[in-house]
């Protein structure tokens, strides 16, 4: 495996090979100086930093004139195009002068700089430092750009140890005193800025005396939220609360330590993702949000719609967004709720949208199959042919789950969870009369069985507690079961997934076996690994 370049050991790089302009994207100002001026001592070169409130100030070496005088943009770039010596000059903010509505002359003389400091004899850098990126077409070849990375895990443990050191009196340090608990609270801020990873533990010790996961997720809330596209799921659901899926539920716990640095030492590969396809109503959705309380790791749930946008190129900005903020929380769980619907026009996408759906989805799967970031990614689709078939190759994800209709013994299971939730005994009703009266009814349709129930019982007696058989029974017969309304539909989708996905049910997959043995396509599938 190569060296993963980190983006100060980049910067230097692109200094040493002289490229006139770099363009920094980051909000950590103070901490990618701190890297700048390393490097600047390193190679014997000249820091200087540029602000549009004080002109050029110092930060290495000695720095002849800037100050008040050059507090104009075009000032500034006069002042560097006449400086002498080697060094680095860093732009803040710039972006606000170089905007399509700016004046022509400072993209103007940003050009005339690329195409002069490489003839120097000195090696001299310009540097634009600035949170967002914004280029103008007439930079775009002249501008190297580093998107420099947050603080990594070895940061992260420098900062919490910091914390910890520096703690008031009468705090403690709680997990963090443990080596696997201080593990866990450095996961948690991973993807925080150094400054925000700092306020947050220390808001941590004064709200708490001690250092907790929850003030810190907290914090990554509020970053999720800005922005505007992904939503972060409160996560209370747990995995022994859904009925059936029992394959799926132990393929999901073997791999809840997946993220840790133990399974890292072991050599365990970092778990990409799983699709689950199967009939909507029987726990795909609840199975993603159960996930994220089982696995301990924030839940951010995409609406592939929000994406798109009606400005040209403001879609494939979102969903690069999106990657970057989920990568940004990691370790983390992204959840894309019917994949179907947001990517199923691909196939027609340049006759439609210009190409846009197309180029979204490449983005998605690209990142898919090369990502190296730990955000393990949930998608659901409810209907299998309305799906790329790209997206179905392996490599995408780890596996493909079928999640069919639950068995007689998944239903009463179910039945047994929704009575207990709503706060009745399943032991004071006839739990195999009631199920016998709900052939192949999805899960949702069981709790609509008892939510249904419970609203007779009131209308009948609101100071009974208790629900009835008779009144459950009755309840269930007025429900048309989704098997019944979309019958072919579930047909064709098993049909599908006999021979191409995982049935995430250990009695459907049992099924499922037998009737691949029995099926011409099984027989010949057989016929071919003996051939091999």
């Amino acid at each position: 495996m190569s060296e993963q370049i980190t983006s100060a050991r980049e910067a230097e790089d692109l200094i040493r090979a002289q490229y006139p302009l770099l363009y920094i994207v980051s909000s950590e100002e103070d901490r990618v100086e701190a890297a700048l001026a390393e490097i600047a001592t390193r190679r014997d070169m000249k820091l200087a930093a540029w602000t549009c409130t004080k002109g050029w100030d110092k930060l290495v070496g000695v720095i002849k004139g800037g100050g008040e005088a050059t507090k104009a943009p075009d000032k500034a770039l006069d002042f560097v195009a006449g400086a002498e010596g080697k060094g680095l000059y860093v732009l803040r903010d710039f972006h606000a002068f170089i905007k399509n509505n700016s004046p022509p002359n400072i993209v103007r003389q940003l050009r005339d700089l690329a195409h002069q400091l490489p003839k120097k004899p000195e090696t001299n850098c310009v540097i634009i430092l600035s949170p967002v990126m914004q280029i103008p077409p007439e930079l775009e070849k002249e501008v190297a750009i580093i998107d420099w990375d947050l603080p990594n895990r070895a940061d992260m443990d420098e900062v919490v140890g910091r914390s910890i050191s520096r703690m008031p009196t009468g705090c403690t340090p709680g997990i963090a005193a443990t080596g696997e608990g201080r593990e866990a609270v450095v996961d948690a801020a991973l993807g925080l800025t150094k400054l925000e990873a700092e306020n947050v533990l220390s808001k941590s010790l004064v709200r708490n005396k001690t250092i907790d996961l929850s003030t810190i997720l907290s914090e990554k809330k509020h970053i999720i939220r800005k922005s505007g596209i992904l939503e972060y799921y409160e996560a209370t659901e747990k995995l022994n609360e859904i009925g059936g899926l029992e394959t799926l539920k132990e393929w999901l716990l073997k791999r809840r330590h997946a993220y840790t640095s133990q399974a890292r030492d072991f050599g365990l590969p970092l778990p990409k993702g799983i699709l689950l396809i199967g009939v909507p109503g029987c726990g795909k959705s609840l199975t993603a949000k159960a996930v994220g309380a089982a696995w301990q790791m924030p839940l951010l749930r995409l609406d592939v719609g929000k994406i798109f946008a009606g400005l040209v190129g403001s879609s494939e900005e979102n969903i690069r967004r999106v990657i970057k903020t989920a990568e940004a929380t990691a370790p983390s769980i992204l959840w894309l709720d019917e994949l179907e619907k947001g990517f199923s026009g691909t196939g027609s996408s340049g006759q439609t949208d210009g190409g846009t759906t197309s180029r979204v989805f490449g983005t998605f799967i690209t990142w898919l199959q090369e990502k190296t970031a730990p955000v393990f990614v949930i998608a659901t689709a409810n209907n299998v042919h309305q799906l790329p078939p790209e997206l179905l190759r392996k490599g995408r994800f780890d596996e493909i789950f079928f999640v069919d209709l639950p068995t007689r013994e998944e239903r009463r299971t179910i039945l047994e969870i929704h009575l207990k939730k709503k706060g009745r005994h399943p032991d004071k009703v006839e739990l195999d009369k009631i199920v016998d009266e709900m052939p192949d009814f999805a899960g949702s349709e069981i709790e609509q069985v008892v939510i249904s129930a419970m609203y007779d019982a009131f209308d009948a007696n609101p100071g009974e507690h208790e629900l009835s058989t008779e009144q459950l029974v009755r309840s269930s017969r007025e429900i048309v079961p989704l098997a019944v309304t979309m019958h072919e539909g579930i047909a064709a989708m098993r049909s599908w997934a006999r021979t191409r996905a995982r049935m995430a049910s250990p009695a459907r997959e049992a099924a499922s076996k037998e009737e691949n043995k029995a099926s011409p396509f099984g027989i010949e599938m057989r016929q071919m690994k003996m051939d091999q």
